[in-house]
């Protein structure tokens, strides 16, 4: 692989990464929320 392919992959690979971590943060926040409305 050369180094310009590698650097296009790792940069694909850190997009999904923070496109991944921010689908998780709000599942979180979400459980999060609906946790807090049915304890009122």
């Amino acid at each position: 692989m050369t180094p310009e392919e590698s650097e296009l992959f790792q940069a694909r690979r850190r997009s999904r990464n923070l496109a991944l971590g921010l689908v998780l943060v709000a599942l979180v926040l979400l459980f999060y929320g609906i946790t807090v409305v049915r304890m009122t």
